[in-house]
């Protein structure tokens, strides 16, 4: 709750009106302090393997909503009852931090004291979203449904184990929202000019050199939450196809062209050489990922700035010989190609809805 009424904050010095903007859906799990010491001491630990999660508690928090004793934000109208599932939580939570690292977790006491701290301020926006939905779908309003994260960190879809905990694929629009996938009329996949993750975990096209470390200056490639850099590389066409099938995307949206703009040469992997075998569709194996070569088809750079371009012909040549050669190995057209961080600049050839 802190991390969430401290951006309300911001907005509201920011002089945006929450009232009747925001609605924080009743059946939101909420993630407790105890979610947070967990995540960071199972990270920190010598005894597992790391997967490079934010630390915030994301995923104890999923895995107590999987294991059904999850406190949700409908848990803040009923104080007692609040308090009653969470007594009854902290005393498993705590035998098993002290099992496994030797110290207690912060009282129970303290922790629902911070609960307590948000819930006036929370509880003003808690409401049934399936029923605001819903409503708004009815009366044939446009509904825009934005996905955090990617396809490669979905916990079912992804590189297991270094995954998030949710499904941040389009499924999840229906699963996490409540919306019907009959409902849903098209699913636009945003995608970068290049390729780039953060955390732990299989990378087949990463670079390590002068080139990785220049995408990750000209993109501003560190992460949004931890502030960690960015491990950047050269588009993965397998990935990206990969991820149009898996959600349906029948259009795209390409992202940070403009950061291409300095480079002789550009590179697009469209497979993975592995045991004389070469891997077009994404494997499950981690194996392949990690010790994998990546197969390349090579493009030139156009060494021009794209940032000022308003249409798609007033690219240069070079980098429209990109943008279609990545529209011809993945099957589908770009519907926007962003040449810059503003809003301004970003070409479109197409409408969303």
């Amino acid at each position: 709750p802190a991390a969430l009424v401290h951006e309300m904050d911001l907005l509201k010095k920011a002089n945006v009106d929450l009232d009747e903007r925001l609605v924080i859906s009743d059946r939101a799990n909420i993630i407790l302090p105890y979610h947070g010491t967990f995540d960071k001491g199972r990270e920190n630990s010598n005894n597992f393997e790391k997967i490079g999660t934010t630390g915030r508690g994301i995923g104890p928090s999923y895995a107590d909503k999987i294991a059904r004793v999850g406190i949700r934000a409908c848990d803040y109208r009923d104080e007692k009852y609040l308090k009653k599932k969470l007594e009854s939580n902290y005393q498993e939570k705590n035998t098993i931090f002290k099992d496994l690292y030797g110290k207690e977790l912060p009282s129970c006491e303290s922790m629902f004291d911070e609960l307590m701290c948000y819930q006036e301020t929370i509880l003003k926006y808690i409401g049934d979203t399936h029923v605001l939905l819903r409503g708004e779908i009815e009366q044939k309003k446009k509904v825009l449904c934005e996905g955090a994260q990617g396809t490669m960190l979905d916990v079912d879809h992804g590189t297991y184990p270094f995954v998030t905990s949710s499904n941040s694929t389009s499924g999840g629009a229906s699963t996490g929202l409540g919306i019907p996938p009959t409902q849903i009329d098209r699913v636009v996949g945003v995608i970068k000019a290049y390729t780039t993750r953060v955390g732990e975990g299989p990378f087949p096209t990463e670079l390590h050199d002068e080139d990785g470390e220049r995408l990750r200056e000209e993109g501003h490639e560190f992460g949004s939450t931890t502030g960690r850099p960015r491990r950047c590389g050269w588009f993965d066409a397998v990935v990206a196809r990969y991820a149009i099938r898996l959600n349906g995307i029948d259009a795209m949206a390409i992202t940070k062209l403009d950061v291409l703009d300095r480079f002789d040469t550009l590179r697009v992997c469209t497979g993975y050489k592995y045991k004389e075998k070469v891997y077009e569709e994404m494997p499950a194996d981690l194996d392949i990922l990690e010790n994998g070569e990546p197969v390349y088809t090579q493009f030139e750079g156009w060494n021009q700035s794209t940032v000022e371009a308003e249409k798609f012909d007033q690219l240069p040549d070079k980098a429209k010989r990109y943008i279609d050669g990545l529209q011809s190995i993945l099957g589908v057209g770009f519907l926007m190609i962003s040449t810059g961080p503003e809003r301004n600049q970003t070409i479109r050839q197409g409408t969303l809805f």
